[in-house]
């Protein structure tokens, strides 16, 4: 029924428009009625994207799956920036299971903003995952948020350039090829680093709090001049000490 619902849609809005079919007209070609396709959609809009709730799952479960099995790429779980590169993959086998319909939606969205907003809140899901996915492998690194966002969107952008050039093409082109000359880029640039370093530990004193109350400053003649000045001297006291050490007169 799912299907049917999906295949009646699409014929209309292909003969009459997106915004000129009502639901009442996609359940009577369909032969069934609203609660039937309420059941299945939310909204008109649900109908174009039927297979991405599926396709999310599908991905979630590919990125908590500790074995590294299952990519068509390098990346085992060992390599995250390979492993968020093939959890890409397996949106692109969903929209390369079905041509004729992936073309069909994409000139679609291109033609009805309100379904490109859409499309875009669904991108936008598929990106979080990957970051969170991300997050936690660089958890405790240095930037290890910043780089797990700054990847994710650019696998998700690497992944949409090779997705709708496959698609401008009428499907003609080889999906596969198209999308991983994408994501070639994105290892290249991010896949060579991938345990980043740690942050330093954190000094636990602090440098003024330190109990010997030492400033240092090396000069031009690689000299290293030290100010001993009391604990919880005011900044502008302790550089002062360090500017008249250095010969300077304090402003």
């Amino acid at each position: 029924m799912r299907d049917s619902l999906v295949a009646a849609a699409f014929q209309l809005f292909l003969e009459r428009g997106y915004e000129q079919t009502t639901v009442d007209e996609i359940v009577a070609l369909a032969g069934v009625g609203r609660r039937s396709f309420f059941r299945y959609f939310p909204s008109k809009e649900d109908v174009v994207f039927p297979d991405h709730e599926r396709c999310l799952a599908e991905m979630n479960d590919f990125l908590g799956d500790s074995s590294g099995e299952g990519g068509e790429g390098e990346g085992g779980a060992d390599d995250p920036v390979a492993r968020v590169c093939d959890a890409a993959r397996v949106v692109l086998r969903m929209y390369a299971e079905n041509p004729t319909f992936s073309v069909q939606r994409y000139r679609l969205t291109k033609k009805v903003p309100g379904l490109r907003t859409y499309e875009l809140s669904v991108v936008w899901r598929y990106e979080r995952a990957l970051a969170e996915y991300l997050r936690g492998r660089f958890a405790g690194r240095r930037d290890g948020t910043l780089r797990a966002d700054v990847i994710a969107a650019a696998v998700v952008a690497a992944h949409n350039n090779g997705l709708r050039s496959w698609l401008r093409s009428d499907g003609q082109s080889d999906a596969t090829a198209e999308v991983d000359h994408a994501l070639a880029h994105v290892q290249q640039v991010f896949g060579s680093d991938p345990d980043p370093a740690p942050d330093p530990a954190p000094d636990p004193v602090g440098p003024v709090q330190r109990p010997t109350g030492k400033s240092a400053k090396r000069t031009a003649d690689d000299d290293v001049v030290v100010v001993i000045s009391r604990r919880g001297a005011p900044m502008w006291r302790v550089v002062q000490e360090v500017e008249t050490a250095l010969g300077r007169d304090p402003e």
